[in-house]
């Protein structure tokens, strides 16, 4: 996906030194980005350094922005590339738990993957079952390897085009096919017995 014109304008401004048009950038792109790394990381914590570093990052080497795909694709790229980072370090330090840890009590967002479902509040059995489901596929997103986790977060949730998810994440297009082929059959495998009623 190319440039838009809008954010053509507001990169061309950014590249002058207008801070105004960055800031747009930011109020423009920040839910987004904060939402995917949320997603990827698992805590509100990491999730809000790492969005500040993206910015930061886009900042500092808007310059060399070539312009050769969406603003929010290169995004996306530079935020890819810091929770890949902040993953392997986790690795190093011992083990996964950490990045995975749960939210906080109280926190809304509860870094976790929303499901729409059939609103019925005056139904407690079926409130437990549709917590129960989001929970459980939740921790099956976790499960993913990384790399199925970005392509399926990237395609189903912040809904970009296999192309866009080719360029943000520097891989052929099959590969992004592939990815999200998989992670869909391990979340259907994981969910399979729940879905059954076993």
């Amino acid at each position: 996906m190319r440039l838009s014109d809008t954010d053509a304008a507001l990169v061309a401004r950014c590249k002058e030194d207008d801070w105004t048009a960055f800031d747009e950038v930011v109020e423009r792109y920040q839910h987004k980005i904060y939402g995917y790394v949320r997603r990827l990381v698992g805590n509100e914590t990491d999730a809000e350094d790492i969005t500040q570093e993206v910015f930061v990052k886009a900042v500092t080497s808007l310059r060399a922005f070539r312009e050769e795909s969406s603003l929010q694709t290169w995004l996306f790229r530079i935020a890819t590339n810091l929770c890949r980072d902040l993953i392997r370090r986790r690795q190093r330090e011992g083990g996964w738990f950490p990045l995975w840890r749960r939210a906080e009590e109280g926190d809304d967002a509860g870094g976790e993957i929303p499901i729409e479902l059939p609103d019925d509040n005056s139904n407690p059995e079926k409130l437990l079952l549709r917590e129960e489901l989001h929970d459980l596929l939740g921790r099956a997103i976790e499960r993913l390897p990384v790399a199925m986790r970005e392509v399926l977060v990237l395609h189903d949730i912040e809904s970009l085009s296999y192309e866009e998810i080719a360029q943000a994440l520097d891989i052929p297009l099959g590969t992004v096919k592939s990815r999200l082929f998989h992670a869909r059959a391990r979340l259907r495998e994981a969910l399979a017995s729940y879905v059954q009623g076993d």
